[in-house]
């Protein structure tokens, strides 16, 4: 089961690296992000096109998308407003936008406006001198204006894993900055020297002192807070016997897919946003949405 806010195939936007220095943003349309969050109304990601705002000091060029060149811009007074729109947060993004192409197209836009305008909020500063920067290249480079340095984006790779036993019984977890009772997989950054694989088997013996047998990639997915992608992967776990770190993880426990029904319709646990290459681990899992058959409502 692969959900569509899961990108598995061609991007929908041509990033356009080519005309990057080319285009003129003011016959641009532009998404609208600040602080984490998107412009929205009513459910929908707010495009404003072109001549439907003030010049904006900070823009990226994202590339050409459905046959317009498109925008990332910075929310600046009056332009929210003006637009009608919310500034909704990225996370309550991938759960609201429709489950479908439109949705998709939609929230690709989003997590990469979102990405750049944060990575630009970011870097107005050169990190070895400390002098301003200032934007080149569409708004995908920083050049420092006193030694030259260029600064590019980056992205931190995370990995994530769904974890069964030899009954097939699935692991959740629950990490102490979650709101209480959500529960999902273990997961955890990559750390320099590693690949993806060997940090999955760190992360897991870290947290629940678990070694895993047969891991396997699943899929990825951008995951802009600030600037990572995570790397989901399917393993089983040589022994049931688990031990919290405590410190990070607080809790974990094994699922039937009978149990998990159950807990849910007790509301015991939520389970990791609709959107999110979590929830699509236990769907796959599961073999459905498991909060329809528990009869609750999905957040």
């Amino acid at each position: 089961m692969r959900f569509a806010h899961i990108p598995d195939s061609p991007s929908l936007l041509d990033r356009a690296s080519d005309r990057r220095e080319k285009v003129d943003p003011t016959t641009a349309d532009a998404v609208v992000a600040s602080a984490g969050a998107v412009l929205m109304d009513a459910g929908r990601l707010v495009v404003v096109p072109a001549g439907g705002r003030a010049s904006t000091s900070s823009s990226v060029y994202l590339g050409s998308f459905r046959g317009r060149d498109i925008l990332a811009i910075e929310a600046e007074p009056g332009l929210v407003e003006a637009s009608g729109g919310t500034l909704v947060p990225l996370r309550e993004a991938f759960s609201g936008l429709p489950r479908d192409p439109e949705g998709a197209a939609e929230l690709e836009l989003a997590v990469v406006a979102v990405a750049m305008i944060e990575w630009q909020s970011r870097n107005r500063f050169c990190a070895r001198c400390g002098n301003p920067t200032e934007p080149k290249n569409g708004g995908w480079m920083r050049l420092c204006v006193t030694e030259g340095h260029e600064h590019y984006p980056r992205t931190d790779p995370a990995v994530i894993v769904a974890i069964t036993d030899e009954s097939d019984r699935l692991l959740l977890a629950h990490v102490g900055y979650h709101t209480a009772g959500r529960y999902s997989h273990l997961a955890g950054y990559v750390e320099p020297g590693e690949s993806l694989e060997q940090a999955a088997h760190r992360e897991i013996a870290e947290e629940a002192s678990l070694r895993l047998e047969g891991l396997e990639f699943v899929g990825s997915q951008p995951w802009p807070f600030p600037a990572s992608i995570m790397v989901a992967f399917r393993a089983r776990a040589a022994s049931a016997d688990l031990k919290v770190d405590g410190v990070e993880v607080t809790d974990a426990f094994w699922v039937t897919r009978s149990d998990l029904k159950e807990r849910l319709a007790h509301r015991s646990i939520r389970l990791a946003s609709p959107g999110t290459i979590a929830r699509t681990l236990i769907h796959e899992w599961y073999g459905g949405n498991p909060m329809e058959d528990a009869g609750v409502a999905d957040a």
